[in-house]
């Protein structure tokens, strides 16, 4: 992995924090766990809301919880000013969630350039069987686009 761009100021570095879980990931009572170095870990337990006509945990949720552990690993390594976006995730179904389990998404980053990052990632459950697996390809923005709109 590339070392992190880092807004330097006298002897600090300013990186992002930890962000705020986002409504969606309220919702789903997924929640941050590590986040830092290029790396994220998010954690979630099954409950029958997160269940499909199956019966087992919906791949929305799996989805979910890897573009925010994706998402959060390359957050770790951006200046305080910078932005990004995903711009592409491809998620493999591995093996069927349950309720009760409790996940744990991983994400990390493969390789960072200037304008785009390769991230990589898997959903594991409480035996370490691995659920899922995510590759993925952000955009970065020197500052937040005028598009996205401001958050309180």
């Amino acid at each position: 992995m590339q070392r992190p761009l880092r807004a330097h100021v006298g002897d600090e570095f300013h990186l992002s924090e930890r962000p705020e879980e986002s409504g969606v990931c309220k919702a789903l009572g997924i929640r941050y766990g590590e986040f830092g170095d290029g790396k994220a870990t998010i954690h979630c337990s099954v409950t029958v809301e997160h269940v499909n006509k199956g019966g087992v945990a919906h791949g929305a949720l799996f989805t979910t919880m890897l573009d925010t552990a994706l998402g959060g690993a390359l957050v770790s390594t951006l200046r305080i000013e910078t932005w990004c976006a995903t711009a592409q995730l491809s998620v493999s179904f591995l093996e069927a969630g349950q309720v009760g389990d409790e996940l744990t998404a991983h994400g990390r980053v493969v390789r960072r350039g200037k304008g785009v990052a390769h991230l990589a990632g898997e959903v594991v459950d409480q035996k370490g069987t691995v659920l899922a697996s995510a590759t993925g390809t952000w955009a970065i923005f020197a500052a937040k686009p005028d598009k996205f709109p401001d958050r309180d």
